[in-house]
């Protein structure tokens, strides 16, 4: 199951911004934090990777 999310564009007289909005679902899954920060990487036209910038140890899960 996928998020669908829209990009929103800020024009000001200076610059332009484009904002994507993580859903809460997802922060919440990810465990993200207030100003944590990400980093985006082109993988190509139709795919953009978000990464965090520094790396959680993964959780081993238990055997059942």
């Amino acid at each position: 199951m996928g998020y669908k999310t829209k990009i929103q564009k800020v024009e000001r007289p200076t610059n332009q911004s484009y904002y994507a909005n993580i859903p809460s679902a997802l922060a919440q899954a990810m465990g993200i934090d207030k100003g944590e920060e990400f980093e985006w990487e082109i993988e190509n036209k139709n795919l953009l990777l978000l990464k965090r910038s520094t790396v959680l140890p993964l959780k081993k899960l238990k055997k059942t």
